[in-house]
């Protein structure tokens, strides 16, 4: 059972996405009291370049001991406990819970600013030597077998001063999603683990046949 509660939120919710919650919430019929119910929200996985949700009432004493747990106020008479799992915390801090922007399209939305990246988990890699050296090792034994999949490759053609050129070839070379991968997954991967390097640019040419590189 978990007994964290705190005042600190991961999460926001929006007015209209409360008094939602809190209709939905209160309409439960299912012999629990109402208020001692509340929104566990997890990340469940990954769509494209989002998160997947999940969202269900669950009895605040049956929430997993690690999630994190907080009550917002509707008004004097009505408050939302609202928890989300540990392993979720990093991924929704920040978010918005809220209806949509197209009253037709019902239900609730998660405004997320942070989004995975496409490449999946690149992990914690050891990686040694100068900044290029240790870029391709990145590129060789992490990035690279997840682009694998897709038929792609993506191979480092020079580093300055604090940008690292990279192009991309095989099935990346010329793809639409080629752009959303580098800047989301590879250049994510790169900033993160080589500190050094603070931009990473896309020096194919993908308008290209079989000589795909700028000169």
């Amino acid at each position: 059972m978990s007994e964290t509660l705190t005042t600190e939120r991961v999460m926001e919710v929006s007015d209209g996405a409360l008094t939602k919650v809190l209709e939905v919430r209160d309409s439960q019929d299912d012999g629990e009291d109402p208020t001692t119910l509340a929104l566990l929200i997890d990340v469940t996985g990954v769509s494209g370049v989002d998160y997947v949700y999940d969202l269900a009432f669950v009895p605040i004493s049956e929430l997993p001991d690690d999630c994190h747990r907080w009550t917002v106020d509707a008004d004097a008479d009505a408050t939302l406990d609202m928890a989300v799992g540990d392993e979720s915390r990093s991924k929704l801090a920040g978010a918005t819970l809220d209806l949509p922007s197209n009253p037709v399209q019902g239900g609730l939305i998660i405004r997320n600013p942070n989004r995975p990246n496409p490449l999946g988990d690149v992990g914690e890699l050891e990686l040694t030597g100068e900044v290029p050296e240790r870029i391709e090792q990145l590129l060789e034994k992490t990035v690279n077998p997840m682009l694998a999949s897709h038929g792609g490759f993506a191979t480092l053609i020079g580093v300055d001063a604090h940008t690292a050129y990279v192009t991309m070839g095989g099935g990346c070379q010329g793809c639409s999603m080629s752009q959303a991968t580098l800047t989301e997954g590879i250049q994510r991967a790169i900033v993160e683990s080589v500190p050094e390097i603070t931009e990473v640019v896309d020096a194919t040419d993908h308008s290209a046949g079989d000589n795909p590189f700028y000169s």
